[in-house]
């Protein structure tokens, strides 16, 4: 008969490859983002990314006249890879002496951890979006509104369309819901696209997160993001070891990622700021 021993209650090679698809799920900006695994198995640890401007829309010509040539211009931008890890250790004692199964418990943390993490960043790349897709509200007069919201859709020009999520603080929320221009969750006109998404208001999908609290409803942002708009650089995936030490009996579980978020459409991104 084989012996459990505290080491294998935790396998991280068979972790190892269910743990990036479970990620997925935990990650809940992850339907906003494209992943990009060009960089794994490659050395470097920065990617340089091209962003091409727009040639213009084709014009009238005439017969046997030659026609124009512009150029092509782009511009581009360089992301560095960054590892984030999460550790937890746990005794002997704790293992067979607590309630429920606190093994199984560290590894579905570790892997929700990791996953807020990537949430964390995703919402520290919105927070770069350029000046020319910020709508921005002066802080002395007033804060952003459930009308900021479908004034600022303009920056999207005629693509405005589309499935298009804003992602706002509780206060925001509160404000929204109690306007004629809401459309709660069982109403919507499309298909949630984020899980969790609470309403509907100006074609955007409400997603509440209390990451984007302000000090007041005059300090805080906003962004409205449409599927495409970023990207997640994948170096390495998630990768889930166990230690042992034997001395003092307690056992080390870890969780680390090589990765990078940034903002791969910019066309694709407002961003709703409230300025001093």
């Amino acid at each position: 008969m084989a012996t459990t021993m505290l080491a294998n209650l935790i396998d991280p090679q068979v972790l190892a490859d269910v743990v990036d698809s479970k990620l997925i799920d935990y990650i809940r900006f992850a339907p906003l983002a494209e992943i990009d695994d060009t960089l794994e198995g490659r050395p470097g640890d920065t990617l340089t990314l091209p962003s091409f401007l727009y040639i213009g829309a084709a014009s009238d010509v005439s017969e046997a006249v030659a026609m124009v040539p512009v150029s092509l211009n782009a511009s581009s931008v360089s992301v560095t890879i960054k590892e984030a890890g999460k550790a937890v250790e746990i005794s002997d004692s704790a293992i067979l002496s607590g309630y429920g199964d606190p093994v199984e418990e560290i590894a579905k943390q570790l892997v929700v951890g990791m996953a807020d993490k990537i949430d964390i960043d995703f919402l520290a790349t919105c927070a770069s979006i350029s000046s020319a897709m910020t709508w921005t509200t002066a802080a002395s007069t007033s804060a952003i509104t459930p009308v900021t919201v479908g004034d600022s859709l303009e920056l999207f020009g005629e693509d405005v369309d589309g499935v298009k999520a804003l992602l706002c603080s509780p206060k925001l929320y509160a404000k929204i819901r109690k306007t004629t221009d809401w459309l709660p969750a069982s109403e919507m006109s499309a298909e949630a696209l984020i899980r969790g998404a609470v309403g509907e208001i100006h074609g955007c999908q409400v997603i509440v997160t209390n990451r984007l609290k302000g000090a007041s409803d005059l300090v805080e942002n906003a962004y409205i993001v449409k599927p495409g708009a970023l990207r997640n650089i994948i170096k390495r995936n998630s990768l889930m070891e166990a230690d042992r030490d034997i001395l003092r009996r307690v056992n080390v579980y870890t969780i680390t990622k090589h990765y990078a978020t940034y903002l791969y459409d910019a066309s694709k991104a407002i961003k709703l700021a409230v300025h001093a």
